[in-house]
């Protein structure tokens, strides 16, 4: 059983702990300003992020070529707190093969992740084991659970995607297909409720926000841009 859980955590390392809102390992100067930094996945080639201008809007642009990673802030954000969030992107071009329900063809050009804190002690023994692996392996703790909103090649939007690496992982799909290509496309989102929705409890306090556009699955191109992500705290319920 060992090297099964030893085999599934190699596999599912870069799905769970990259998103980590406590590290065990060292923390970096901008990670220790609460900034935004790159983290890179294991075993895989880095997606570019830089700051640039894209049709009048300041934003971030990301270039991934069959690559994946993200760029990532920490955030401290009590549960009672945790509202609406908004959001932009400006996607080039979509892979038809893409597919983020099959682990084999999982990419998307545009994702906005979030990481949230939890009891892990209330999670299944096979799951605790494997996000001790996952620690040992990444020198991150996986969050309890991390929402994305994402964009699908051919996913309905409001579709629900649990990750086939992990259920503490889930998507939801807030652009579809190729009709919005190349103009930018905003969203506003009741975080909290989505959460609710996707994971069937309210949210613990969120750790930490980030963005990834990838590539490596189906050994593709991808080009996006971001715009901030902005988050609104709610007063408590």
């Amino acid at each position: 059983m060992f090297a099964h859980l030893f085999r599934t955590a190699l596999i599912g390392a870069s799905a769970l702990a990259v998103m980590a809102g406590c590290s065990h390992a060292p923390p970096t100067d901008a990670e220790v300003q609460g900034a935004w930094h790159e983290v890179t996945l294991p075993g895989k080639p880095r997606t570019v992020y830089a700051a640039a201008h894209k049709d009048g809007r300041e934003c971030t642009a990301a270039e991934s070529e069959r690559s994946a990673s993200l760029w990532r802030r920490r955030v401290e954000v009590p549960a009672k707190s945790v509202g609406e969030v908004s959001f932009s992107w400006w996607v080039q071009d979509l892979d038809d093969r893409a597919n983020l329900a099959d682990a084999a063809k999982e990419d998307s050009p545009a994702r906005v992740l979030f990481a949230f804190d939890g009891d892990v002690g209330r999670l299944p023994p096979r799951t605790r084991a494997l996000f001790d692996l996952m620690e040992a392996i990444t020198g991150e703790r996986p969050p309890y659970a991390t929402l994305m909103y994402v964009w699908d090649a051919h996913a309905p939007v409001g579709t629900v995607i649990i990750s086939s690496r992990s259920d503490r992982i889930r998507k939801i799909v807030v652009d579809s297909g190729p009709g919005q290509l190349r103009r930018w496309r905003d969203h506003r989102r009741d975080l909290a409720a989505d959460f609710r929705r996707v994971f069937g409890e309210a949210p613990g306090a969120l750790k930490a926000v980030a963005l990834m556009t990838d590539s490596d699955n189906t050994a593709s191109s991808a080009r996006s841009w971001y715009g901030p992500v902005e988050l609104a705290a709610t007063p408590s319920r």
